[in-house]
């Protein structure tokens, strides 16, 4: 499916309350259909860094801030590990509204198309411009792909000092900002109980790169 696309949603502004609200708005997707509400980024306009995760949880989804869920509450725990403040961190995802599976009660998180991806792009790029961070986090496949290329590899690549690739027409912003991709944390969540701390270590030492560089 070929969608519109969300950058007619996309006010001309640096405001990040202005964007917040304008993006309750956003249909440039079909994922607003089923979502409680777009789920936008949270964190400082002078922050640092800005991680980006895949797309909002349940948790998030209902709560309308990102990074509140488990998942969210184990990168607070690896930032204070790494020395990041948390202030100096603004947090979104590349998707802005929460798609899942309906099991019973339940609602189980389904990973967003790459179209999806590419229509939500404009609210992330409008995120980075109006922040112009120095270094720029992206946890998981998703986020990475969403920005590095669908071609990128995070097992290949993760921990490393990165920039965002040129030839990557669909990204324009207006600074060029360092980039480290990691593991989402949800990834050490759902990994084996035994497997869990050096999981976590693995995540605090690429994160402990992003403390370098600010």
């Amino acid at each position: 499916m070929v969608y519109p696309g969300a950058a007619e949603f996309v006010p001309d502004t640096d405001d990040l309350g202005a964007l917040a609200e304008a993006s309750q708005a956003c249909k440039g997707c079909d994922l607003y259909q089923n979502a409680t509400q777009a789920v936008f980024g949270a964190g400082s306009r002078k922050a640092r860094v800005v991680f980006v995760g895949e797309q909002p949880g349940d948790q998030e989804d209902k709560a309308g801030e990102p990074f509140v869920g488990p998942a969210g509450r184990l990168l607070d725990k690896a930032l204070a590990a790494a020395g990041i403040d948390r202030d100096d961190v603004y947090v979104t995802n590349a998707v802005k509204h929460f798609k899942f599976e309906q099991r019973g009660k339940r609602r189980i998180h389904k990973t967003p198309s790459r179209t999806e991806v590419v229509a939500c792009q404009p609210w992330l790029l409008a995120e980075f411009n109006a922040i112009s961070p120095e270094v720029v986090v992206l946890l998981g496949a998703t986020a990475a792909k969403a920005l590095m290329g669908s071609s990128f590899r995070l097992t290949a690549h993760r921990g490393e000092v990165l920039h965002l690739p040129a030839e990557n027409a669909t990204v324009d912003l207006d600074a060029d900002p360092e980039v480290v991709a990691t593991v989402h944390p949800s990834s050490v969540l759902r990994g084996p109980p035994e497997d869990r701390e050096k999981a976590f270590d693995a995540l605090v030492a690429d994160l402990r790169v992003v403390a370098s560089l600010m």
